[in-house]
């Protein structure tokens, strides 16, 4: 919603303005001020469009998702560098469902942005190898998948690697 400096600059005047309030012996405004400015510093880092989009996305609305992205005006001003990664990888998502040439170009800026979960970057990576391997880039596609299996440590993504490998050898 708000431009990033937007929240930086809201959370510095709340939290000068609760310094005021201690200091005229306020002190329960003072702490209900401190505990807003903490909010808008939460949201500089979590961007509440991305959460938003992340759990329209779980209940498979893919319209919904993409409506919510839409909203983000300019994302490499309004997003964190890997804000700006959730924002690619949820479009390639969506894409991968509509056109794979544009897919192929979200999660490949969303790699190179770098997301903050390794689980989401291995995510990320297995579904290009997917894309490419539809493409019949066979040795792009392996190259990414051995990539993502060394990212994913809690072997959450180990049944769909093998299937795309079993499917890879198929080609």
């Amino acid at each position: 919603m708000f431009n990033k400096n937007i929240k930086l600059l809201l959370a510095s005047i709340t939290l000068l303005y609760s310094i005021y309030q201690f200091y005229e012996n306020y002190i329960g405004n003072g702490i209900f001020l401190i505990l807003i400015s903490l909010f808008f510093i939460l949201i500089y880092f979590k961007n509440e469009i991305i959460f938003l989009a992340f759990l329209k996305l779980r209940k498979q609305d893919f319209l919904g998702t993409e409506r919510l992205l839409s909203k983000i005006y300019n994302p490499e001003k309004a997003l964190v560098k890997k804000q700006q990664g959730y924002y690619n990888y949820l479009n390639g998502i969506i894409y991968s469902q509509k056109n794979l040439t544009q897919a192929e170009k979200y999660f490949k800026k969303a790699i190179q942005l770098g997301m903050s979960m390794n689980h989401d970057l291995a995510m990320a990576k297995m579904s290009l190898a997917g894309i490419l391997m539809q493409k019949r880039r066979k040795r792009e596609a392996q190259q990414l998948l051995t990539e993502a299996k060394k990212l994913d440590k809690h072997n959450m993504l180990n049944e769909q690697i093998k299937m795309i490998q079993q499917q890879m050898k198929r080609i």
